[in-house]
């Protein structure tokens, strides 16, 4: 017993002289309590291949909170979430859905208006006609979706900015995961409001098996500068978290996303 105790002061001393430790000239920044607090909104009733990707997506995310660095929250719903409770999150990270027309699609207009954050994935960024939101494809910073490769299969990328917090650690070229990749017309190139990190190489054509696309420019993961947002074409199946390159661009976006909050880089507290 009484070593015991002698373990346990020794440790608390520890982890005394770290906290204290904290400073400029000391590398490591422990948390004292969570960061700040993040919402995964996400659809179980959706196609299967995007509820076995949003299945994957929670547990990913949640093994990111170990530690209780921060707080994670999960629905299945935009219902019920008002401007005045999404102000709560630093973040939003949507893997599936996008809000309801009506009082779900004005909240959340308010909410990225107002300095709101959106990591979105895949089909989170799916538009077309009947969408009927104008407001949306400004955000996201392109037009509709316009074609997509079938079956899901392996791509190589190749990063457009190799310098932003978002992919300088990354290579300049990988291969990723099988998914099916949206097109988007007009490209989110065509806005100049809008960063491009990452695009499909050409080298990938003709891209499909059975719904094959030749041509057209391909952009997969990109930020409107306009908002504090980051778009991941990904997202279809259960094999998009098997390449830790792939993973290693998640998690730069959510760090990207919450560390631009207007109240200041949680990371730094």
């Amino acid at each position: 017993m009484k070593i015991l105790k002698n373990i346990l002061a020794l440790f608390a001393i520890a982890i005394s002289l770290c906290a204290s430790a904290q400073g400029s000239d000391y590398p490591a920044n422990y948390a004292r309590a969570p960061r700040f607090k993040a919402l995964l909104v996400y659809s179980d009733t959706a196609e299967p291949a995007h509820v076995d990707f949003a299945n994957d997506a929670v547990d990913f995310f949640k093994r990111l909170t170990v530690g209780d660095g921060w707080i994670l929250d999960t629905s299945t719903t935009f219902a019920g979430y008002s401007y005045e409770r999404l102000k709560e999150y630093n973040m939003l990270i949507v893997i599936n859905i996008s809000p309801a027309p009506g009082a779900e699609r004005e909240a959340f207009e308010k909410y990225m208006e107002n300095g709101g954050g959106w990591l979105g994935f895949h089909a989170a960024g799916y538009t077309d006609r009947s969408t009927d939101w104008a407001w949306f494809n400004r955000f996201l910073g392109c037009g509709n979706f316009y074609c997509n490769n079938w079956p899901p299969q392996p791509v190589l990328l190749t990063l457009d900015n190799t310098t932003c917090d978002i992919t300088r650690n990354l290579p300049a070229e990988f291969v990723a995961p099988e998914s099916e990749w949206y097109q988007f017309n007009p490209s989110p190139r065509e806005n100049a409001d809008v960063e491009i990190l990452a695009s499909i190489s050409p080298k990938n054509y003709p891209l499909g098996i059975k719904d094959v696309i030749s041509f057209g420019d391909f952009p997969i993961a990109w930020r409107n500068k306009n908002y504090r947002m980051v778009y991941l074409n990904y997202g279809h199946g259960d094999k998009e978290f098997t390449d830790a390159t792939q993973n290693l661009m998640t998690v730069n976006a959510f760090r990207y996303v919450a560390s631009h909050a207007p109240e200041g880089n949680p990371f730094n507290k």
